[in-house]
């Protein structure tokens, strides 16, 4: 990081004490901490009021007034000129400002539509010719859904050919057209969460010559710049996440008057929530492999596989599960998922061994708070309860938590269940039959039949990971798991399994 001083030029104090007035324009954003500190934004300008103070200054924007610090301003270097030629100038600035933006947005979107179109045509229409080297399945795994990314972003391009002005930049109105194609964008994920095995796939292919001189061949046929095929497939994972850059640096040199400031404004955010979609999708797919570990420690398994229908851990936790018609009291390791809650019984000798005992279907179920006391159905005195009901009413479970605020972490789990399951339904989000088998393949890798399936964590408190309808509003959260048996080690495979659910702090 490197620091530097700007020039600053002093005021004379008889510039001010004469009356005359002195106006400095501001460089940074100033945000203020105190009620007497002046707030203003970069460009503002300030009539310096008091300069006694060589590090804080006393100035006026309109109706307020207060301090601010002398650095983040630099004087107006001809004080005579009228203010309202001043102002002229900045605006003037602003406005080239905005332009040199606007310009930069469609150039860069023209360059990537030229180069979306060489890989397309340049690479894949040659690798379809050669079915000798590339079968259909190879060409998804290496290029994705870099076709549906070119289709998507010519109709993208064309809407901000609509709105550009190429007269006068500065005037066009693109942010519109972002929110037009928000949804869109989305499909960046699919090409983003493949992109690692592309690299591994097209890696192994380069280690042979035949494929090198294939590529290279395909290159200077379609007349691309010197850059390996890798290098090209990285550009649509770099696109992505320019965008919500380029918006920033468009909303900074947007007057707020300026008709297309609302729409850049709500464009930024709704890019930053396309990334933030991504990076969701990208811990989800990172997860099953995690799950279908899970599954394979798991003693008597029955039924299909967890990854069937579930992708995600939303919670797990000991409660006790009280059986009709006696009312039997049991001792059951509960993990929730989406669409299913699967249970557990602990081996009686060994701790580190979980047996499967069965499963809940919580898209046929509704949760019901039990208050403490006579529960008519079973009629047992519960404390710290809660129902588990199909809606058809065949089916009924009594759970039983230790502690209310545990019974409290657990309603709040199932209200983010169903959160997430209409999360997924509302931006079609769902993994594919290839990554389920290749995932419960990469499992029984680690877990042959034979070898001993020690779960090695009898009690697993996952923390909740707070869960909404809408985008995170925030980055990934760290990813932290609680052991809650300290006289046990951790193994490498539970320190996995931990980061299934990321811990708020």
């Amino acid at each position: 990081v490197c620091l530097f001083v700007c020039p600053r030029l002093s005021v004379p104090p008889q510039l001010i004490s004469d009356g005359s007035c002195v106006y400095a324009e501001a460089l940074w954003d100033h945000v203020t901490m105190d009620d007497q500190e002046l707030g203003f934004k970069a460009g503002d300008v300030i009539e310096v009021v008091d300069a006694t103070n060589k590090e804080w200054w006393w100035g006026r924007i309109l109706d307020s007034e207060g301090w601010f610090p002398a650095s983040f301003v630099r004087l107006r270097v001809n004080q005579d000129e009228p203010m309202e030629e001043y102002l002229a100038q900045l605006e003037e600035a602003g406005e080239q400002m905005r332009a040199n933006v606007i310009n930069e947005i469609m150039i860069t979107e023209r360059d990537y539509i030229k180069h979306l179109k060489d890989i397309c045509e340049g690479y894949i229409k040659q690798c379809r010719k050669r079915i000798d080297m590339f079968t259909e399945e190879q060409l998804l795994c290496i290029f994705g859904n870099i076709e549906d990314i070119y289709r998507f972003q010519k109709r993208f391009l064309k809407g901000l050919e609509k709105r550009f002005n190429k007269e006068q930049p500065h005037l066009s109105e693109i942010g519109s057209c972002f929110l037009e194609h928000q949804t869109g964008f989305q499909i960046y994920s699919e090409y983003c969460n493949n992109h690692p095995n592309a690299c591994v796939q097209l890696s192994r292919r380069m280690k042979t010559n035949k494929y090198v001189f294939f590529f290279e061949a395909c290159r200077l046929l379609q007349k691309m710049i010197d850059i390996s095929l890798d290098g090209f497939l990285l550009t649509p994972v770099q696109k992505i996440c320019k965008y919500p850059l380029q918006l920033a640096e468009l909303l900074k040199y947007t007057n707020p008057q300026h008709r297309d400031y609302k729409d850049v404004e709500a464009a930024l955010n709704a890019m930053k929530n396309v990334a933030r979609l991504i990076n969701e999708r990208k811990r989800r797919l990172e997860n099953i492999d995690k799950i279908a570990q899970w599954q394979r420690s798991i003693e008597d398994w029955e039924g299909e596989d967890i990854l069937s229908r579930s992708s995600d851990l939303i919670f797990s936790g000991e409660l006790t599960k009280i059986s009709q018609p006696q009312a039997k009291s049991q001792q059951r390791m509960f993990f929730l998922f989406d669409h299913q809650m699967v249970h557990c019984k602990k081996d009686l000798l060994r701790r580190d061994m979980l047996y499967y005992k069965g499963r809940m279907d919580m898209d046929q179920m509704e949760v019901v708070d039990v208050e403490d006391g006579k529960e008519k159905d079973f009629n047992v005195s519960v404390k710290n309860a809660l129902k588990l009901r199909s809606l058809a009413g065949d089916e009924v479970h009594l759970l039983c938590a230790k502690k209310p605020e545990q019974k409290q972490r657990w309603l709040r789990a199932f209200q983010d269940e169903r959160r997430q399951v209409q999360h997924d339904r509302e931006t079609g989000f769902s993994i594919t039959e290839v990554q389920k088998k290749q995932a419960m393949l990469n499992a029984c890798k680690s877990h042959p039949a034979g070898k001993p399936k020690a779960v090695t964590r009898p009690y697993c408190d996952f923390l909740l990971r707070q869960k909404q309808p809408s985008l995170p509003s925030s980055v990934p959260q760290q990813q932290v798991f609680m052991l809650a048996e300290p006289k046990r080690k951790a193994t490498t495979f539970w320190q996995n399994i931990g980061r299934l659910t990321p811990f708020k702090k």
